[in-house]
């Protein structure tokens, strides 16, 4: 992980740790449905909305809104579940994802 010289996380490891969450997702055809439907998109769509702003945001978002999701993937990528909370705020930016949709 990039923390970079203040340890704060950068953008693009922030935009790491949402894109590894997006793929532990899509391992899980339940999860990822459950999370597609909350977005509002289709599995064809994934691609297009993951150029948006805030898209990535909403997949680490759809992760700390389950712990023991959340806690699976921290364990599988070798990261603290903070690292989650860090990588939204960075982000987000303090928008919702899910509230615009």
């Amino acid at each position: 992980m990039n923390l970079g010289k203040t340890g704060s996380l950068t953008e693009d490891t922030a935009q790491e740790i949402a894109i590894g969450a997006l793929s532990f997702l899509s391992s899980d055809p339940e999860q990822l449905g459950r999370f597609l439907s909350l977005a509002g998109i289709g599995p064809q769509e994934i691609r297009g909305a993951a150029a948006e702003p805030g898209f990535l945001a909403g997949v680490l978002e759809f992760l700390m809104q389950d712990e023991q999701l959340l806690l699976a993937y921290t364990e599988s990528a070798g990261i603290r579940p903070t690292m989650i909370a860090a990588a939204h705020l960075k982000l987000a930016g303090g928008v919702d994802y899910f509230a615009h949709h």
